[in-house]
């Protein structure tokens, strides 16, 4: 049984390095409603992120695995996150965050 375990772990560390590398450094583009000041109506949220990513065509990114070292996001610009896909994958995103006029 431990065996067998351990072969699932293994297959899941694989899959999960497999995903970072394609998704290490990428930079996701969120578009979000802003005013002139560059605020955002609202915010982008660890969920938009996974979202995005997803769409992006990195799928099994899941909400809970988007680590935002600030919050959310609440205004216009460039921000990093990280993603953690497995207890030993941890990779870098960039998320920059378009205005769009309200």
């Amino acid at each position: 049984l431990r065996v067998e375990l351990e072969k699932v772990q293994a297959e899941k560390l694989g899959t999960a390095q497999a995903l970072g590398e394609r998704i290490n450094g990428y930079q996701l583009k969120i578009a979000q409603k802003a005013g002139v000041d560059g605020r955002l109506l609202g915010s982008v949220t660890n969920a938009d992120v996974a979202d995005g990513l997803n769409k992006a065509g990195f799928a099994g990114v899941v909400k809970s695995q988007v680590r935002m070292p600030n919050g959310q996001l609440k205004s216009v610009g460039e921000y990093p996150v990280q993603v953690a896909l497995h207890a030993d994958v941890l990779v870098d995103v960039s998320v920059l965050v378009e205005g769009e006029m309200a």
